[in-house]
């Protein structure tokens, strides 16, 4: 039976990887991605050993990633610090990079990416896509891969990110030669009441960090989160030493609702949500970008098979396969936004060889 080819919405990993899955299985897809130029998306600058794998098998090799090779976790919660082995070596490496990577690799495929292009509304009665310009489509089959931003017409619920819902930040600042040289094969997790700040360095000595913080937290600090990293920043003399380099008038990304541990049971016709869009696991699990990817493995897996009348199949499949690693994350997360808490566990793992790699493992899709 001939099947329209899927409309992808959105050129970041998961729509990326779904078009280049779709061109290797002998099928055309076009991307729809607002972006004019590949930014530097806020989440996703960590890629676990098995992330690696999974891009390995979509063309990309850690030698053109480069980034910044990662062997160990360290964390800090409170006065204590602990160091976790990985159980293979990560990478940090910018969304900048990777999506540019991935979407340049879909290219090559025959892919057809549009970019620049802004999309107003998604009309379910209809099915129709209406862009800003005034145009509309009726794609068959729709990929959404909006990464947590949402589509309006296809929003996740707003109740998932909970009464006191986590918010995102981030800034990048070049990395000093002596911040190079205490991140050199470490990523950082900094815990705090409320949340935790995570630090790896990226390609062009460039640091990110990232914070996952509850929105009580920010208090007065919601419009100035500077004031936030620098009240932490009194707290830690570790972070403080991080932070020295961090600009007065840093530009800080933020988005907010982050709704970790939620996933998409069900679906509308014709529509497979991928990445974010799926699910949303906990980022101190460092696999949001192997959910990114999964997700569009899985998704081409159901469309090659049964088209677009597969979507609530391939839903509901991947919504299982989401189950255990978002519970464990969410678990995981709760206990790092308490680093009083935080304290035995840790030590626990740090006492039991092969712990780390059992969790760590866990929390892969």
């Amino acid at each position: 039976m001939r099947r329209t080819p899927p409309l992808i919405i959105g050129g970041g990993p998961a729509g990326a990887a779904a078009a280049i899955r779709l061109a290797k299985a002998g099928s055309g897809s076009t991307i729809i991605e607002r972006q004019a130029i590949a930014g530097d998306p806020l989440c996703g600058g960590f890629l676990s050993w098995q992330t690696l794998e999974a891009l390995e098998t979509l063309g990309l090799s850690g030698d053109e990633l480069q980034g910044h090779e990662v062997h160990t976790l360290r964390i800090f919660a409170g006065r204590r610090i602990y160091e976790l082995p990985l159980p293979a070596p990560a990478r940090g490496v910018s969304r900048g990079r990777l999506d540019s990577l991935l979407l340049a690799k879909a290219e090559t495929l025959g892919v057809v990416v549009r970019r620049g292009i802004a999309i107003s509304e998604y009309r379910t009665e209809t099915g129709e896509l209406r862009f800003d310009d005034g145009g509309i489509l009726t794609p068959e089959s729709l990929f959404l891969a909006t990464g947590k931003h949402d589509l309006r017409g296809l929003p996740r619920p707003r109740h998932a990110a909970g009464n006191d819902p986590m918010l995102g930040l981030r800034f990048r600042l070049p990395a000093s030669n002596t911040l190079i040289d205490i991140l050199s094969g470490h990523i950082e997790m900094h815990l705090f009441n409320g949340g935790y700040l995570g630090i790896v360095v990226q390609e062009g000595a460039i640091a990110n960090l990232c914070m996952a913080v509850r929105k009580s937290r920010l208090g007065v600090a919601q419009t100035r989160p500077a004031a936030l990293f620098a009240e932490l920043a009194q707290d830690s003399p570790a972070l403080a030493e991080r932070l020295a380099g961090m600009p007065a008038a840093s530009h800080i990304d933020a988005i907010g609702r982050v709704p970790y541990g939620w996933r998409a049971r069900t679906t509308q016709p014709g529509i497979f949500r991928l990445g974010d869009q799926a699910g949303v696991i906990t980022s101190l699990a460092g696999e949001g970008i192997g959910i990114a990817l999964a997700s569009a493995r899985c998704a081409v897996e159901y469309w090659r098979d049964g088209g677009s009348a597969a979507a609530s199949a391939y839903q509901r499949a991947f919504a299982r396969q989401l189950r255990r690693p978002l519970a464990i994350a969410e678990l995981l997360g709760s206990v790092g936004r308490h680093p009083d808490i935080a304290a035995l566990p840790l030590a626990l793992l740090a006492a039991i060889p092969g712990a780390t790699t059992m969790i760590a493992r866990a929390t892969r899709v």
